[in-house]
């Protein structure tokens, strides 16, 4: 059985910071299955077919005992749905009350996607869905009860086998274990609800800088960065922006960063909290970077890596800006 497992917000912990503690809850995975794949920023996916035979317990009971020891160590609840394969544990986590476990066997699959719309499979969007529901394939039911040379001259050969098999309930995606992160994320939270701009850069240096550092020392770079506004009331915005080459470098991000504050106009929000999410990750050696002869931006990279090497041997806060420094 596969479990997916989404962890929820508290005041303790809100959105943006769960970005931020989906590493430990990993662990905490990791310590009942090693074979668990991270989904950023606040879900997992385990596959406990092994857990189950060496704990003798079922996916139900492994579930509770995740949901346990993340409220224990971290404070987080969490939903989470099993199912013989991931698409079904997803789907079963969307219905799932907050708290709870809902399990769907192989044998009860057909009968658990039956009724649903052809839009809660997973990747039918909105116009594959109206483009199916114009032919009557309304339903899941339906759609796995069509023949499939019909469902491909609908939605052609590749497109339209991969949804008429998920109707049916098969879905070869895998569990992957250790895979490439695809994001990481950084918070800041203010003291008070802050309106000064200032602050508000200062946090999106202080930020873009922690997720360079990390990058770099991951061999990693993004090709996106996203920004997670959150103001006194606990609501939120979030804005994404598609960088103009995959990058690690600091001052690039701070850059981005910058525009995406910028854009929000954000002169009268109370604001009680930052996040930066750097997402779309790939290796850096995977990744081509414009060359600008530029001396300046060589001159500020060199000392980058400088600067990491100091922060490595004394500490993160060995080198900073100097609008950081006070």
């Amino acid at each position: 059985m596969i479990l997916y497992v989404r962890f929820l917000p508290t005041p303790a912990l809100p959105t943006a910071g769960a970005e931020t503690a989906l590493p430990a809850l990993l662990t905490l995975a990791e310590d009942i299955s090693p074979v668990v794949q991270a989904l950023p920023p606040d879900a997992a996916l385990v596959d406990v077919r092994g857990a189950q035979r060496y704990f003798g317990r079922d996916a139900a009971q492994l579930a509770a005992l995740l949901r346990v020891r993340a409220l224990a160590h971290c404070g987080v609840d969490c939903v989470i749905g099993a199912g013989p394969v991931p698409m079904l544990a997803r789907m079963a986590a969307r219905e799932a009350v907050p708290g709870t476990t809902l399990v769907v066997t192989e044998e009860e699959s057909a009968a658990f996607l039956a009724g649903k719309p052809v839009g809660a499979l997973d990747g039918v969007g909105t116009v594959t869905a109206r483009t199916l529901c114009a032919y009557g394939l309304d339903s899941v039911g339906r759609l796995a009860a069509a023949p499939l040379a019909v469902v491909q001259r609908i939605l052609g050969a590749r497109a339209g086998r991969e949804v008429w098999e998920r109707a049916r309930g098969i879905d070869r995606a895998t569990v992957v274990p250790n895979a490439l992160s695809r994001s990481i994320a950084a918070e800041r939270t203010f003291d008070l609800d802050e309106l000064d701009q200032t602050e508000h850069r200062r946090a999106l240096l202080s930020l873009a800088g922690e997720l360079g550092s990390r990058m770099r020392g991951e061999h990693q770079v993004c090709r996106q960065l996203t920004l997670t506004v959150r103001y006194a009331d606990r609501s939120t915005t979030t804005r994404t922006r598609t960088l103009r080459e995959p990058t690690a470098h600091s001052a690039a991000l701070a850059d981005a960063a910058y525009a995406l504050h910028a854009a929000l106009g954000l002169q009268r929000a109370r604001v009680r909290g930052l996040s930066l999410r750097a997402e779309d990750l790939t290796a850096a050696e995977r990744a081509a970077r414009q060359l600008t002869f530029d001396p300046a931006d060589e001159r500020a990279r060199r000392l980058e890596e400088v600067a990491d090497r100091a922060r490595a041997k004394f500490g993160p806060r060995a080198v900073v800006p100097g609008s950081l420094a006070a």
